[in-house]
């Protein structure tokens, strides 16, 4: 039986555990089981834009697969991923502005000052790019924590 003392020792001691949320998300969005729906996050850099990757060319970085279309971007990413993962991890940046999680469409998106934002849609990018400088602003403010709500 439990003393009282061993009872209120435990229960300190559980108090500092910290809480997961059972539905907590993950660090990056990852539609179509892959980073960034399955396109390849360094083609977004290039003149022709995005392409989807192949699921031949991919590696796992952070919890998460990642494919490309080429050898060579496996390869730059793989030498600084941060240099072309999304920001606010491939979730909408424009949702994210409002502490909320969001899908993405990979043919929405923009990079700004050389980081890459994806949107949910072509729709709500057109809304995003009203005010560009303020949502990441917003968005900044609400990120990781938005994965933990």
């Amino acid at each position: 039986m439990l003393s009282r003392r061993s009872f209120i020792t435990s229960l300190s001691s559980f108090a500092l555990v910290p809480a997961v949320s059972a539905q907590e998300a993950s660090l990056f969005y990852n539609g179509d089981g892959a980073a960034a729906s399955g396109f390849d996050v360094v083609s977004y850099y290039g003149v022709s834009g995005p392409v989807p990757g192949r699921s031949d060319i991919a590696l796992m970085w952070k919890g998460t697969l990642w494919r490309f279309a080429s050898e060579d971007n496996r390869d730059r990413f793989e030498r600084n991923p941060r240099a072309f993962a999304p920001q606010f991890g491939g979730y909408c940046a424009y949702a994210m502005r409002q502490g909320r999680l969001k899908s993405t469409d990979p043919r929405a998106w923009q990079i700004v000052d050389g980081r890459l934002y994806l949107i949910h849609s072509q729709q709500i990018e057109k809304i995003w790019k009203k005010n560009v400088s303020k949502n990441i602003r917003d968005a900044e403010d609400h990120w990781p924590a938005a994965l933990y709500q």
